[in-house]
């Protein structure tokens, strides 16, 4: 499937619904004060984006936080869901057979006769891919799953709480629906897909969505230029994010090599925001007018999401929203730096005696001096 490189222009513009969709999943579905244009969008608020739900995981981590639920699952939506973020990020692909499902990597490895073996998750029919791990008949057992850590080591995908591997249908109807989702399109990094694959994918994925979201908040957002492009292209509802290491990593395709190629993308094609890794804006500080000024919006993803005082800063930049994988701690964090926080201290004893109490902010404050100079400071911090 993979020899030449979609040209945009050569598809023709489907900016419609499936036949089988209501006509009123065209209304606006997004919640009071969001709006959705073809090249703005803007958020109510600074939002939190659970990492593939309540986190990813991290097998060969000392750290409880990441093999506490398994990412991806249904069990792990609904869990961020209870923690108030805003949103779940998730990486859908789409299986053989045309079923659009739920799973972060490109391969899939499990384990027979003490051999290992891995397949291309899009190689699988759907039934295939449901009999890895947990199954739903209690005398039914699942292909054992393991996973290859990015050092090469393979370990089984132990979790504290496991659930079944699901569909996007699935997590569209099973999830709580005031929760929004930023549905990545995952493709892989070193293949170049044709234009007919691109969209029979993205076609698989928009009925889904057509078909079973209702008024639920959705973004799109995908790594692959020429996809972002097509999903832009192919339907008018939902806004389109393109996501970007910004530099930090590189690639045959320059669009994906810096922010500034990540912004004339968006504004080839009529996107609607960005989603970088947080260090390649704490390193170029200065792109965010550029993106601003371009009237698209900013969410970041990255490690360093996971320490609040970098959220903080983000959201006195302007950015709006980040991705984050400790998500009780970090929707905590923000609700107490960046919605009114107070605490309660005592004036006197006469006035405690007589109930009284006094409310002090405890927010950080940053003059624009001091802010300014932050931003000058944290390139220099965070080069490697």
């Amino acid at each position: 499937m993979a020899l030449k490189a979609v040209h945009v222009s050569d598809v023709p513009n489907l900016d419609q619904v499936p036949e089988n969709a209501s006509v009123a999943l065209y209304s606006s579905c997004f919640p009071k004060g969001v709006e959705v244009g073809r090249s703005a969008f803007k958020a109510p608020k600074f939002l939190v984006i659970g990492h593939r739900g309540n986190g990813m995981n991290k097998l060969q981590s000392s750290d409880r936080r990441t093999k506490a639920v398994k990412e991806n699952t249904i069990l792990s939506f609904n869990a961020a869901a209870k923690f108030g973020v805003d949103f779940i990020e998730f990486d859908v692909q789409v299986t053989k057979d045309g079923f659009p499902i739920i799973f972060h990597d490109n391969f899939i490895l499990s384990e027979e006769n003490g051999y290992v073996y891995e397949k291309r998750v899009t190689d699988l029919s759907l039934a295939e891919f449901l009999g890895y791990g947990p199954q739903n008949e209690y005398d039914k057992v699942g292909k054992p799953l393991l996973r290859k850590t990015i050092d090469g080591k393979i370990l089984m995908w132990n979790v504290e709480r496991d659930d079944k591997l699901c569909t996007l249908e699935e997590a569209l109807e099973r999830v709580e629906p005031k929760l929004g989702f930023n549905i990545e399109l995952k493709f892989d990094d070193y293949i170049v897909y044709e234009k007919d694959y691109l969209m029979t994918v993205i076609q698989s994925i928009l009925q889904n969505v057509f078909k079973y979201a209702h008024d639920r908040p959705i973004i799109f957002s995908t790594f692959q230029p020429d996809a972002a492009l097509l999903v832009r292209k192919m339907q008018g509802t939902y806004p389109v994010f393109f996501l970007t290491d910004g530099g930090t990593e590189i690639y045959y395709d320059v669009r994906r090599n810096s922010l500034e190629g990540a912004v004339d993308l968006c504004l080839e094609g009529g996107l609607q925001g960005i989603v970088s890794e947080v260090k390649a804006i704490f390193r170029n500080p200065g792109a965010l007018s550029t993106i601003k000024d371009s009237k698209l919006s900013l969410l970041t993803y990255g490690q360093l999401n996971n320490v609040a005082e970098a959220v903080y800063l983000q959201h006195l930049m302007g950015i709006d929203g980040v991705i984050v994988d400790f998500v009780e701690e970090i929707t905590g964090a923000v609700n107490h730096l960046i919605e009114p926080a107070t605490e309660i201290i005592e004036e006197d004893e006469e006035a405690s005696s007589e109930g009284s109490q006094l409310q002090l902010d405890t927010k950080p404050q940053f003059s624009q001096r001091e802010l300014s100079f932050l931003l000058k400071l944290i390139p220099q911090l965070i080069q490697q």
